[in-house]
């Protein structure tokens, strides 16, 4: 196992390297020059001086081999520049949001989970059900309204109707109940579909058939066989979009003004914000490849029929 993940680990860092190199030659290709930029968001009418100046502060009149090393040492040192709207530090604005976010993620996920997997897995053990056909109109709507308006639908009906949460903001636990089941909402879609079709495929195999001839009770062979190898693809997909829901839901923090990550990256968009924009999609980056290393190891130890030496060989 710890074999396993030391290789992991550095096959993780020559694909970080190359995010970061597509993340700088992104900004270099770019027709903004960081530095009008910089005087464009703080509303400051430059002079061409005052332009190579702060060109020159930003070290863009250096060879762009130094500048991209320089950005990657900086980049291991968590040091992402100064937003040129609050002339703060990134990584400190960024920490400073990062809670919200984790706060939203956390909640998203509990709701997602804790929704998908009984549905999940009741849809698949009684096909063509009442269940059955509630999981496929839930994941057929799921999948279908934008998370836009469905935030704007909960605003309307259980924030101006029946006043029973904040319309934004954040501060107590009725203020993350909207935007958590938001932003759940089309995951409890997914994991919903994932895990039924995966239970109905191992239906088929060839140890649900041995387990019932030992004389084993059907609900002890779902629940603790067919289950935990059926609920692989479902932790499959929590990886893909543990990264995703960590560095912000872009809009579901903009519709509920909450105050993460996501929104932040938003603001920098319009303000053209160029060192948060680096920051937001390099860290995206490392969160997904980090989640993608945990998932990988709880679907080792969920499933017995994956090993470390058929990792190897993959």
């Amino acid at each position: 196992m710890a074999t396993y993940v030391l290789k992991r680990i550095v096959t993780i860092v020559p694909i970080f390297l190359i995010a970061t190199l597509i993340t700088f030659g992104m900004i270099n290709l770019s027709p903004v020059d960081p530095a009008e930029a910089y005087f464009a968001a703080a509303h400051i009418q430059a002079t061409d001086e005052a332009l190579e100046q702060k060109r020159h502060e930003f070290g863009l009149d250096q060879p762009l081999l130094i500048q991209y090393v320089n950005t990657v040492i900086k980049i291991c040192q968590f040091d992402f520049g100064i937003s040129y709207v609050t002339n703060k530090p990134v990584w400190e604005e960024i920490s400073a949001r990062i809670p919200a976010t984790i706060q939203l993620t956390i909640g998203s996920l509990l709701i997602a989970i804790l929704v998908s997997v009984p549905i999940g897995f009741f849809a698949g053990i009684k096909k063509n059900s009442g269940i059955d056909h509630f999981s496929r109109f839930l994941s057929f709507i799921g999948a279908s309204i934008p998370s836009f308006w469905l935030g704007y639908l909960f605003i309307f009906f259980f924030s101006v109707k029946l006043d029973l949460f904040p319309v934004e903001g954040t501060g107590t636990w009725k203020h993350l109940i909207l935007p958590s089941v938001t932003l759940a909402f089309p995951l409890i879609a997914l994991y919903t579909r994932l895990l039924r079709a995966s239970i109905l495929e191992n239906l088929q195999e060839s140890y649900v058939l041995f387990a019932r001839t030992r004389g084993l009770h059907e609900m002890v062979i779902m629940g603790k066989h067919v289950l935990r190898i059926a609920i692989s693809p479902m932790i499959t997909g929590l990886g893909m979009n543990l990264g995703n829901l960590l560095t912000g839901a872009i809009i579901v923090e903009a519709v509920f003004s909450w105050p993460g990550f996501g929104r932040y990256f938003l603001e920098a968009i319009f303000n053209r914000d160029v060192p948060v924009i680096q920051a937001y999609v390099l860290l995206a980056a490392g969160l997904f490849l980090i989640s993608n290393l945990i998932v990988d190891l709880i679907q080792m130890y969920i499933d017995p029929r994956i090993s470390r030496k058929g990792r190897q060989f993959q």
